[in-house]
C-alpha cells in the first residue's frame, strides 16, 4: 500500500470549513457525529438522511427561509423534486453575500502582465445594467440567451445578468465553429445572442467577426446580437449592440426574480461526438446548493481565497469556477493558451494573480514533467494550497511530480463527475489525506458506489460508478426530452432508479477509489476488465511518448485485437527497442494483459474539444466506420486526424 502523498496536519483539519460545518452539527443536534474530524462517519450521515443534509446545507450557508415543505418529494429516481416549495435565485444570494470592495473577477491576458480586476461592485453595476437591456430587448423569464465567448469577465457578465433575470444561460467558447456552437444553440431557440469580436490564443488574434455572423444567421430566433468588442470595431448593421452600450447605464438597479427551486439556471451540452449534443439543464437551487458544498467544503474556499481552474465557457468546469463568487471568493478568468511562451505558463499566471486554489488537468501536468519545469523554484508560489485536478485519470506519477517541483505541503486533489451533473462525485477533503493515483473519497451527499452487472454493490474489483440516491445537481431534464425517454436511457435503463454514470472504478475496503475510464470504452482481456486510463498512466509517462491511445476491438470473426496507438515526442522514434521498453513496463507495472497486440506510430491523438479522447469513435472507424459516421467534425480538435485512422483500417487486417 503506498504512502500518502499528503497528510494534513492536526491544525489544518481543526480549521477546516468542512470541520466547522460538523461542529455545527452537533451544536445544532441536527447529526449524530461523535467526532467531528470523522470525515467517513460525516459522508455516511450524509447519504443515508438525503434530505437532512441538504436542509442542513441550506441553514449552514444561510441561503434563506425554507418554510416547512418538505426538501424533497418523491422517492425514485428520476422521479424527484427538491425543496417544491421554494423560490430563490442564483444571482440575489450571489450579491447578498460579497463585499462590494473586494476583488470578484480577476482577467489575465496573453499579451499583457498586468491583470485587470472587477470588483463586486463594479460587477454588481454591470450586471444590473446588462439586465436592464436584456429586458428592454424583451427578454422575460424563460427565455434563452446564449454566449460565443471567450474566458473573459463579460461572460461572467452576462451570465449573472441572464439568470438575474430567470433567463436561461447557454455558452460556447470561440475555439468552436459556429456550425458547432449552432448545433448547441439552436435547440435552444434563443432571443439574444453575447459574441466576441474575437480573442487572443497561442501569441496571435483570432478575429472571429465572420464567425460571429455566420452564427448569427445559423440562428434564426435571434433578434439581437451583443458584441464585446476589445480590438477590431463593430459592424455597421443595427442588429447589433455594442458591449459598452449594453452596459453604460450605471444608475440601474440590480433587481433579481425569484423562481421556483428547479427552474432552469442555465444549459450546458454533452460532447455531441456521435450525435446532437444533449441539454443538460440544471436548476438555480441545485446548483446552488451543490456548488456552496464543494467549493466551501470540499475545496475549503472562504472570501479570502483565489479561485484559478483553467477553462473555457464550453466546460462545466467554468460553471463550477464562476460559483466560487457565491462564497465571496474572486476567480480568474484567463482565455490564452496554457503553454503560451513557456509550459509552465498556467503556474505564472498563479503566482502573478495570488491565486489560492489552482485547477488544471492531468494532460497539463504531464506536459509539465515531460517539460522538465520546477514552478516552485520559478514563480512565488507561497499563497497556493491546493491544485485541483480533474477532466481524466490522473496518474501517481504526476501526483508525486505536484508534491516535489510544487510543493509538498500542497495537496493534488483530483475529482471526478461530469457536465452531467455540473460537479463531482469523488475528490478530496481538506481533512482527508490523498493518495498517489486515486480519489480520496465521495464528497458529501453522494451516494456512491460500484455495481457489477447484476446490480450487486462490489468492493476491490472494477465496477460502473452508480450513484444510488438524488443529488440536487442532477439534471432537472434534458433539453426537448418532455417525456423524460432521453434522459431515462441516458441513465437509468441499467439500474432502475439508480444513476449509473458510465465509468469503470474500483472502490477499495481499505481507503481510495481508483477511476479506470469511460465503461463504454472498456477492454476486455480473457473476460478480465481493464480500464484504458491504466495503460495512459505508464506509457505517457514515458519521456520518449507524448501520448497513447488504446482501443479493444471485436473482430467479426470472434477474435479480440488491442492495438495501441503513441505519439512519440519531438525527436523520438517508436522503433522496436522502444516497443519493448513499453511493453516490458506494462507488463511489470501493470500485468500481461495490459501489453497491446500492436504499438503503432500515430500522427496524434483526436480529442472532444473538452479534452477527451475519441475512444468509442475510433473504435467504430477500425471497425470500418468512415470518420464522419461516427464523428462530429465540429467536435473533433483535429478531425483531419480520424482520416488517417480511416486510412489505416483498410490498409491493416482490422475488419
Amino acid at each position: 500500500m503506498a504512502d500518502p502523498v499528503w497528510t494534513p496536519t492536526a491544525r489544518q483539519i481543526a480549521d477546516a470549513r468542512i470541520t466547522d460545518f460538523a461542529a455545527w452539527l452537533c451544536r445544532h443536534q441536527r447529526a449524530d457525529i461523535s467526532v467531528t474530524t470523522d470525515y467517513a462517519a460525516l459522508w455516511r450521515w450524509s447519504v443515508e438522511d438525503v434530505e437532512q443534509f441538504w436542509m442542513a446545507i441550506w441553514d449552514y450557508f444561510d441561503v434563506g427561509d425554507r418554510g416547512t415543505g418538505p426538501a424533497l418529494a418523491g422517492d425514485r429516481m428520476p422521479e424527484v423534486h427538491w425543496f417544491p416549495e421554494i423560490e430563490l435565485n442564483y444571482v440575489e444570494y450571489l450579491f447578498r453575500h460579497s463585499d462590494p470592495d473586494r476583488p470578484a473577477v480577476v482577467e489575465v491576458d496573453e499579451d499583457t502582465d498586468t491583470p485587470r480586476t472587477l470588483t463586486f461592485g463594479e460587477l454588481r453595476t454591470r450586471v444590473a445594467a446588462l439586465a436592464q437591456t436584456l429586458r428592454n430587448l424583451g427578454v422575460d423569464r424563460g427565455d434563452r440567451v446564449v454566449g460565443y465567448l471567450p474566458n473573459t469577465a463579460e461572460t461572467v457578465t452576462a451570465f449573472l445578468a441572464t439568470a438575474s433575470l430567470g433567463a436561461v444561460w447557454a455558452a460556447c467558447g470561440q475555439d468552436y465553429a459556429p456550425v458547432g456552437a449552432a448545433h448547441r444553440f439552436a435547440q435552444l431557440e434563443p432571443r439574444v445572442l453575447v459574441a466576441a469580436t474575437g480573442y487572443h490564443y497561442g501569441g496571435r488574434h483570432h478575429d472571429k467577426r465572420q464567425a460571429v455572423e455566420e452564427l448569427r444567421r445559423l440562428l434564426p430566433s435571434v433578434q439581437r446580437t451583443l458584441l464585446v468588442d476589445r480590438d477590431t470595431g463593430l459592424p455597421d448593421d443595427p442588429h447589433y449592440l455594442s458591449w459598452s452600450e449594453a452596459t453604460a447605464d450605471a444608475s440601474a438597479l440590480l433587481s433579481t426574480e425569484p423562481v421556483p427551486f428547479d427552474h432552469p439556471l442555465w444549459v450546458v451540452f454533452s460532447s455531441g461526438t456521435t450525435g446532437q449534443p444533449k441539454g443538460l439543464v440544471h436548476g438555480h437551487g441545485g446548483v446552488l446548493l451543490e456548488h456552496l458544498k464543494a467549493l466551501a467544503l470540499h475545496f475549503d474556499l472562504a472570501h479570502t481565497d483565489r479561485l484559478f481552474w483553467y477553462t473555457t465557457p464550453s466546460w462545466m468546469m467554468w460553471n463550477f469556477q464562476l460559483s466560487a463568487l457565491l462564497l465571496g471568493a474572486s476567480i480568474v478568468c484567463y482565455a490564452g493558451s496554457p503553454t503560451h511562451r513557456h509550459v509552465d505558463t498556467i503556474w505564472r499566471i498563479t503566482a502573478q494573480t495570488s491565486t489560492t486554489v489552482l485547477g488544471t488537468s492531468p494532460g497539463y501536468v504531464l506536459a509539465c514533467e515531460k517539460g522538465a519545469c520546477t514552478p516552485r523554484d520559478a514563480h512565488d508560489l507561497t499563497m497556493l494550497r491546493t491544485v485541483g485536478v480533474t477532466g481524466a485519470p490522473f496518474p501517481a506519477a504526476s501526483a508525486h511530480w505536484i508534491a516535489t517541483h510544487v510543493g509538498a505541503d500542497i495537496p493534488a486533489v483530483s475529482i471526478t463527475g461530469g457536465t452531467d451533473v455540473v460537479t463531482a462525485f469523488l475528490g478530496g477533503a481538506p481533512t482527508v489525506a490523498t493518495w498517489p493515483g486515486q480519489l480520496s473519497c465521495p464528497w458529501l451527499g453522494v451516494a456512491v458506489d460500484a455495481f457489477d452487472d447484476t446490480g450487486a454493490p462490489v468492493r476491490d474489483a472494477v465496477g460502473e460508478l452508480v450513484v444510488t440516491a438524488p443529488l440536487p445537481s442532477m439534471p432537472v431534464v434534458l433539453w426537448n426530452d418532455p417525456d423524460q425517454r432521453k434522459y431515462r436511457e441516458a441513465y437509468f435503463d441499467t439500474y432502475p432508479g439508480v444513476w449509473r454514470h458510465g465509468d469503470w472504478v474500483t472502490i477499495t475496503t481499505a481507503r481510495g477509489i481508483t477511476v479506470h475510464g469511460r465503461s463504454d470504452a472498456t477492454l476486455n482481456r480473457n473476460g478480465i476488465r481493464i480500464g484504458s486510463a491504466d495503460i495512459y498512466d505508464i506509457v505517457e509517462n514515458l519521456p520518449e511518448i507524448t501520448e497513447a491511445l488504446v482501443i479493444g476491438v471485436e473482430r467479426p470473426d470472434g477474435s479480440y485485437w488491442m492495438p495501441m496507438f503513441v505519439v512519440p515526442a519531438p525527436g523520438q522514434m517508436i522503433d522496436d527497442e522502444m516497443k519493448n521498453r513499453i511493453c516490458h513496463r506494462l507488463r511489470s507495472e501493470a500485468s500481461n494483459r495490459h501489453v497491446p497486440d500492436d504499438i503503432i506510430t500515430a500522427p496524434g491523438i483526436p480529442h472532444t474539444r473538452t479534452g477527451k479522447k475519441l475512444e468509442v469513435p475510433i473504435k467504430r472507424i477500425l471497425l470500418g466506420h468512415k470518420p464522419t459516421d461516427v464523428a462530429d467534425p465540429a467536435t473533433v480538435d483535429q478531425f483531419e486526424l480520424l482520416d488517417w485512422y480511416a486510412h489505416h483500417a483498410t490498409s491493416s487486417t482490422t475488419t
